[in-house]
């Protein structure tokens, strides 16, 4: 029951990252370079388009369960950045923002479960089980 709400947890909160990444590449990427080039940023069309591909990707890697950890807190820094960054004046966005960040944080800190690719590895045999398998063919 666990792994299945892991995994339910683990794709609802990629659901935002993937349309937010996805719409970086249609309507939302103009406003959104006009609104970097107002920061100051350099090369606001392409920092749209890789914000939008780091999102679909960290969102493709939680679903599936690979590095949970690593991408639950660098999603969750995301979040906290772009809370501050585009939302302190809007304080239900700021705090939807951070109760996400709470979740991935949450995430990176559990395993992502057994309905996951990072679950799936072979098993790690000791040094000293080595040596005695290898005994045991020698005999």
């Amino acid at each position: 029951m666990n792994n299945l709400l892991l995994l339910s947890g683990r794709i609802l909160l990629s659901i935002l990252f993937l349309v937010s990444g996805a719409e970086k590449f249609g309507e939302l990427a103009p406003m959104l370079v006009g609104l970097l080039g107002q920061m100051g940023l350099p090369l606001p069309l392409l920092l749209t388009y890789l914000m939008g591909i780091c999102e679909i990707v960290g969102a493709i890697a939680l679903i599936l369960g690979f590095q949970t950890r690593a991408v639950g807190i660098l999603l969750a820094v995301w979040c906290v950045l772009t809370g501050v960054v585009a939302h302190l004046g809007a304080p239900v966005d700021l705090m939807k923002n951070l109760a996400i960040a709470g979740g991935l944080v949450i995430l990176a800190a559990a395993s992502p479960g057994s309905i996951a690719l990072g679950s799936v590895r072979p098993k790690r045999t000791s040094p000293a089980a080595m040596v005695s398998s290898n005994a045991m063919l020698d005999n």
